[in-house]
């Protein structure tokens, strides 16, 4: 497994305002917006392309496109929903699957409730969305999923990650083809397993607490 840290300025400057307590919701499904598009430049560096032939106005010359098939996006809802949009910019063919995860609060671990995706994803590039890698549990699981439906190559995008997060999926993913960006690497995690510094949680942060 790898993981890059975006060492960007812009990114960096985004990242302060989403940790900032007063940033109200709707600002911070803004910046979340903007943010995950600068991380999304980094994370398709590798995507797949075929050579083609195209005629300007003035003479044909060699370019590229997206191979088939397409890339795959994969939010874990409900917090990576709000980096939809974001990835989905600069990937505007891509398809769109659905992964309902959820955490247990006391023991940590995750487990399933909802999937909307092809049963058969083999040989497709795929990207999953979820803004925090706190204990890994919640990723290592999605992942896993993917793979069991035959991806050959999964991107992590998250805004935050964690020492102890990264080092589970290292170990629990040890061989696979993941790889994760994400605009910081903090401390390590709390008694709650909630990142630190962090930004809390990006759920509540974008939509509320209501329910």
């Amino acid at each position: 497994m790898r993981t890059h840290v975006i060492d960007h300025p812009l990114v960096a400057h985004k990242l302060t305002t989403l940790r900032d307590e007063r940033t109200d919701s709707p600002t911070f499904r803004r910046l979340t917006d903007e943010l995950v598009t600068l991380l999304a430049y980094e994370a398709t560096r590798e995507v797949r392309i075929d050579r083609v032939r195209v005629a300007t106005p003035v003479t044909e010359t060699e370019g590229v496109r997206l191979s088939h098939p397409r890339p795959l996006v994969v939010p874990i809802l409900r917090a990576g929903l709000g980096m939809l949009d974001g990835m989905t910019r600069l990937l505007p063919t891509a398809e769109v699957g659905f992964l309902g995860m959820i955490r247990d609060e006391e023991t940590l671990t995750a487990s399933t409730y909802a999937t909307r995706m092809p049963d058969d994803i083999s040989g497709r590039q795929v990207y999953v969305l979820d803004p925090m890698l706190a204990t890994g549990g919640t990723l290592v699981a999605a992942i896993r999923e993917l793979i069991s439906r035959g991806a050959d190559d999964v991107t992590a995008l998250c805004l935050l990650a964690a020492p102890e997060g990264v080092t589970v999926m290292e170990r629990e993913l040890a061989g696979t083809p993941v790889r994760v960006v994400t605009a910081s690497l903090d401390e390590g995690l709390n008694e709650s397993g909630y990142i630190v510094p962090g930004l809390g949680d990006a759920g509540d942060r974008m939509y509320g607490t209501a329910g």
